[in-house]
């Protein structure tokens, strides 16, 4: 019954119509059994669209009897059932013929040829981007891009460290289809982080021990497993919606030409070639990239075919700039108002608009500028015989697609080019990597291994094997090929780094990217780095790097076990977990960061999980949602390394948690890692560390860009030392009255909202509360925002309080009249389009736009869009049920169509702000204290009307939710605004972006921010490096920019003949007097006027009263005005 497709439900229901049928004769059998199958035709139909689809997928893998690859354990059972809801039949025809898994899926199986069976769960053509799932990445890519991604499939061929990395980033970005191997795993976590269509999975070896160094994927459990077979599920799990495929059997040219992108990371220079040579000719071409970490040093090397283009280079918004006065000229100068620096360059294209006088410049052609200004630029074209410029205009940037043509692996190893530079104080490095590469290939191709960590002989003859490469290179022959740089690269050549394998499998997945949609500049073509600076500062003995038969050997064959040892033993905090702190977890626990018998984690968040993390905070399920985000994720860390001690808390760290984390917390930590979204929590944060003498590793993204800064106590300047200017805010006149950009908008429909539905609730419910208490406040407060906000309570319970839904109708529409047919007019009235300024200047000149009323239609679908949103959160604040016909656009207009729209006309002597600098939009008046008191009494006796506990809801803006209205309002408000003043609209996400200030994530940057923070770590707990040894960086990975230099040190202050830094302190024994220690300073040449405790003044000589309190001793001093407990002082020496 089940292989009919009848299931159980046919099972329950054939015995209740046999039942039926012995009643009642008439029915027969062929009867009984046709409607039983309609029905349970039926029943699973509607099972299909009730059951959830986004869930853990359940699989079988089947494996072929006797692999090779498979352990005595593994073969002694055909099938090996790892959940049981999903079915999957094979034949031995197909198992007999492909030597791989299959992998089935719940609702369908998809076979493929050449060893593969795509796991596709849900709809494998997923029409639609759930916009809930993917919005920080929206925010950087866009929907276009996405949609290019969800068409794309991937191949990653090698299953270690760096290939699980790059795959976990497809699923993230759902891209299309993608191959790795086995030593690339991060890239592909990247990968199905993505969201790519597919990504198959390619590694003929098994999992061994050295392997759970870098690929956070496998466990003990999975020691002698094929590596791909190992790594499928819990990668699934990332992202159900992406294709999840195996293949376990050699890989061949035929098997590559279903890929938009192959990803190589384990594989031999010759076959690398041989492929490449494939890819670069196929039909279109398939983007090529091969990837290696060895130890301290990776490589990457890029071939997206003869032909490749860029949609967008760098992913930045186009400039704009609006313009204040164009000149007959040729060149024409081009001068634009001063609201805004320009940021045009020399060569850029830009098309204008909104010109007036000179409309020939309107016809959408793109111009080339030059001379390029903060606030003008030169047009390369003759105005001399166009009309004369009026006013207004905008130009702005079209960007450009650029060709690009890429060489083949076998002509670039020759002839590289221009390497991709990452550390200007290796400007020489990149020719000597890329001479080690070869050699350390040609080393394993004779040798059939690696060199072997700590052997000097293996380390010579590599030198040997690239000094006879070097010679025979020609013109790209190196000067110095380094010995002990070669013999550094030969010590730790097997092991794969996580810290590495994180941040290339960042920079590999980004390229995927690139690849599969032509977003962003790709890779051209090299790109070598390297962190030699990481290894321990004192000379190791060759007995430091011999394996311990433990999951750290491979970290242990670069740095040694003392290093590990202190590893294992540190004390770390990290603050925040989030999506930098989902990847520090996973980065400390395959490091072996607190698994020792000393060490300890602690993580700290007071989030809770979204949807919206999923998409990169790879330790989250969506199962997880609403839990608290550093339990799980202190869960998901422990799974990946059972040893790892980890605590994990609820707090915020900020002066009212020092109850938890106190000074005995501080003082024994070892290190402190920053994974914060925020500059204040950060600066506080910093400022504890700056105390208690702790180092701080610090990290950001925003989008495709990233940055790390180290925080040495001693050796650099604190987080706080330099900080970004505050961000520029628009004048409140500007918002309120003149907006000239979609911004603007936003910003005032915000605040609209925020009045609407959360502040003038609140205020409601305030007075409702306690009426006496909250009119007393008004009445001593007596000024003009105290009137405002009783008008505003008193409007909303008596001229527009709502009792049926169709009063909230009535709101809306009203509301809709107010604020873009009314204001505008008596905005007009007070301004006409020519009116002056005091100066005689047109007052309607750039950068204001005239505006002009809307007309309100209900065939106009944006304006019914604005009533159901408006209506149905005015409904929610008075509990009122919306009915379900609020979204049928006719049953709507017909509500509102029986609304009663009152005649507007113009009032005089209205008073509308138009000074920049003015911060307040309340207009006093000498009569605000009778107002206010007519207001209450008004008040009064509408409260004496109201039900008994009647009261209203305040709703707080909530972004992430699609179905509360929030954003329809805020969106139907900012373009209905823009719409009066000839503003571009914006759709909801885009809205969402700017109202809901979304900081655009990717997982991609993360990874790599958070592999080169750990990369620092290794310094930080070895505890020998000077500052030049750390680095600090700041990376792009659209473009791609890498800059990385040596910390700022601290700013030295001297004083007659003392000299000290920010990280210095004087400590002063025996509790002294306040006159010792205003003396004790003195004595110092130094002048104290003031001394305070936190911020509580102890003393200051402009207070005569505090001279009662020189001979006080200053720790009791402290105790009784800071009213604060101090441990007990030790007695005198």
């Amino acid at each position: 019954m089940l292989k009919l497709g009848l299931g159980p439900g046919f099972m329950i229901l054939l015995p209740i119509f046999v039942g039926i049928a012995i009643v009642n004769k008439s029915l027969s059998l062929i009867s009984i059994l046709m409607i039983c199958m309609g029905i349970c035709g039926l029943f699973g139909s509607l099972l299909y669209f009730i059951l959830p689809k986004r869930r853990p997928v359940e699989v079988v893998l089947v494996e072929r009897e006797g692999s090779e690859n498979n352990s005595a354990k593994d073969s002694s059972s055909v099938i090996k059932k790892h959940r049981i809801d999903c079915y999957l039949e094979s034949t031995a025809a197909n198992i007999e013929k492909n030597n791989s898994s299959f992998i089935g899926e719940c609702s369908g199986i998809s076979r493929e040829s050449g060893g593969v069976l795509n796991m596709a769960p849900g709809d494998s053509n997923p029409a639609e981007i759930d916009e809930d799932l993917h919005s920080r990445q929206l925010a950087v890519y866009g929907r276009e891009t996405m949609r290019r991604l969800f068409a794309s499939n991937v191949l990653v061929s090698g299953m270690q460290g760096l290939g699980v990395e790059i795959g976990m980033f497809s699923s993230l970005t759902s891209l299309s289809s993608i191959q790795a191997t086995s030593a690339e795993w991060e890239p592909a976590k990247n990968l199905v982080l993505a969201g790519v269509k597919s990504v198959t999975l390619h590694d003929e070896g098994v999992v061994e021990l050295w392997d759970l160094s870098s690929n956070f994927i496998f466990s003990e459990n999975d020691a002698g497993k094929n590596k791909a077979l190992a790594s499928v599920q819990k990668l699934q799990e990332l992202n159900n919606a992406v294709v999840i495929s195996t293949l376990t059997t050699e890989l061949t040219k035929e098997h590559l030409s279903k890929f938009q992108a192959v990803v190589l990371t384990d594989v031999t220079f010759d076959k690398a070639i041989e492929f490449n040579d494939y890819c670069h000719d196929h039909k279109p071409p398939i983007s090529f990239i091969k990837a290696e970490v060895r130890g301290l040093f990776g490589s990457v090397f890029c071939d997206f075919g003869p032909e490749f283009t860029v949609f967008d280079v760098d992913g930045e918004e186009p400039h704009a700039g609006i313009i204040a006065f164009i000149s007959n000229d040729n060149p024409a100068l081009v001068s634009c108002v001063d609201d805004e620096r320009l940021e045009f360059q020399d060569g850029d294209l830009v098309v204008f608009s909104e010109v007036k006088g000179m409309t020939e410049l309107n016809d959408g052609k793109p111009r080339r500028i030059k001379n390029a200004r903060a606030y003008s630029f030169t047009l390369e074209e003759d105005t001399s015989n166009f009309g004369i410029h009026e006013k207004g205009g905008i130009a702005t940037q079209v960007k450009e697609p650029k060709l690009l043509n890429f060489k083949t692996l076998r002509e670039a190893i020759k002839d590289p080019g221009d390497f991709l530079l990452s550390d200007f104080s290796k400007f020489d490095r990149p020719p000597l990597l890329h001479l080690a590469f070869q050699a350390l290939d040609k080393f394993v191709s004779e040798m059939c291994r690696f060199p072997v960590a700590g052997s000097e002989e293996d380390a010579q003859k590599l030198v040997s094997i690239a000094s006879l490469i070097n010679e025979n290179s020609g013109a790209g022959r190196v000067e110095d090929i380094n010995p002990k740089l070669l013999r550094h690269f030969a010590f730790g050549a097997r092991a794969v780094l996580n810290p590495m394998a994180a941040m290339f499998g960042g920079i590999v997945g980004q390229e995927v990217v690139k690849a599969c949609s032509g977003k962003f500049h790709p890779l051209f073509q090299f790109f070598y780095f390297d962190s030699l600076e990481s290894l321990p500062t004192a000379n190791l003995d060759p007995s430091e790097f011999l394996p311990l038969n433990s999951r750290y050997d491979a970290q242990i064959s670069v740095f040694g076990s003392k290093l590990q040892k202190k590893l294992e033993d540190a004390n770390l905090f990290v603050v925040g977990s989030g999506a930098l702190g989902c990847e520090f977890l996973k980065n400390l626990a395959m490091m072996g960061v607190s698994c020792g018998e000393q060490g300890k984690l602690t993580i700290t968040d007071d989030d809770v999980i979204e949807k919206s993390n999923l998409s990169r905070q790879f330790l989250f399920r969506d199962w997880n949602i609403g839990q608290a985000k550093s339990t799980v994720a202190a869960s998901a860390a422990a799974l990946i390394n059972p040893r790892l001690k980890i605590e994990a808390l609820q707090n915020h760290v900020n002066p009212e948690t020092e109850n938890v984390f106190d000074d005995t917390f501080w003082e024994n930590l070892t290190v402190v890692v920053n994974a914060l979204d925020n500059v204040n929590a950060r600066l506080y944060v910093d400022q504890r560390c700056l105390y208690f003498q702790k180092p701080l590793l610090e990290s950001g993204t925003l989008g495709a860009k990233c940055n790390t800064q180290m925080v040495i106590p001693h050796l650099t300047e604190n987080y706080g030392a330099s900080r970004d200017p505050p961000e520029k805010q628009a004048p409140m006149c500007t918002v309120h009255s003149f907006p000239h950009n979609i911004n603007h908008c936003l910003t005032w429909a915000l605040s609209e909202f925020e009045g609407l539905v959360e502040k003038t609730p609140a205020e409601v419910n305030a007075y409702l509360s306690n009426p006496v208490e909250y009119t007393n406040a008004m009445m001593k407060a007596g000024d003009a925002q105290s009137r405002e906000t009783l008008e505003s309570v008193l409007e909303c319970l008596e001229k527009e309080k709502c009792e049926t839904f169709q009063d909230c109708i009535m709101w809306a529409r009203l509301k809709f009249e107010d604020d873009f047919a009314n204001r505008v007019m008596q905005l007009i009235y007070s301004f006409p389009e020519d009116a002056s300024t005091s100066t005689g200047a047109p007052f309607w000149s750039a950068p204001k736009r005239f505006p002009h009323p809307l007309q309100f239609s209900t065939t106009d679908p944006s304006h019914l869009r604005f009533v159901m949103a408006a209506s149905a959160l005015r409904a929610e604040t008075f509990g009122i049920p919306v009915p379900d016909w609020v979204r049928n656009p006719k049953m709507l207009a017909e509500a509102v169509d029986k609304v009663v729209v009152p005649d507007f006309q113009p009032r005089e002597g209205v008073r509308i702000e138009t000074d920049e600098k003015s911060t307040n939009l309340s207009n006093a008046s000498v009569d605000d204290a009778a107002i206010i008191h007519e207001l209450i009494r008004k008040l009064e006796r509408c409260r004496e009307n109201l039900p008994a506990g009647f009261r209203m809801k305040s709703i707080q803006f909530e972004k992430d939710d699609d179905t509360n209205y929030h954003m329809d309002l805020i969106a139907g408000l900012a373009n209905m605004r823009a719409r009066n003043y000839s503003i571009p609209e914006v759709d909801k996400l885009k809205a969402k972006f700017i109202a809901g200030r979304i900081i655009p994530a990717i997982a991609t940057s993360t990874a790599l921010a958070t592999g080169l923070v750990c990369l620092e770590l290794y310094k930080v707990l070895d505890g020998g490096h000077k500052l030049e040894g750390y680095r600090n960086t700041f990376a792009n990975l659209a473009l791609p920019l890498f800059s990385m230099a040596e910390p700022v040190p601290p700013k030295v202050i001297k004083h007659q003949g003392m000299s000290w830094t920010v990280w210095d302190r004087w400590t002063l024994e025996n509790n002294p007097t306040l006159r010792e220690l205003l003396q004790w300073f003195t004595d110092k040449g130094l002048n104290a006027y003031s001394i305070s405790f936190g911020s509580c003044l102890l003393y200051n000589c402009m207070f005569p009263q505090h001279r009662e309190r020189m001979d006080r001793k200053v720790v009791d001093l402290a105790r009784e005005v800071a009213d604060v407990e101090f441990p007990a002082l030790p007695p005198p020496l």
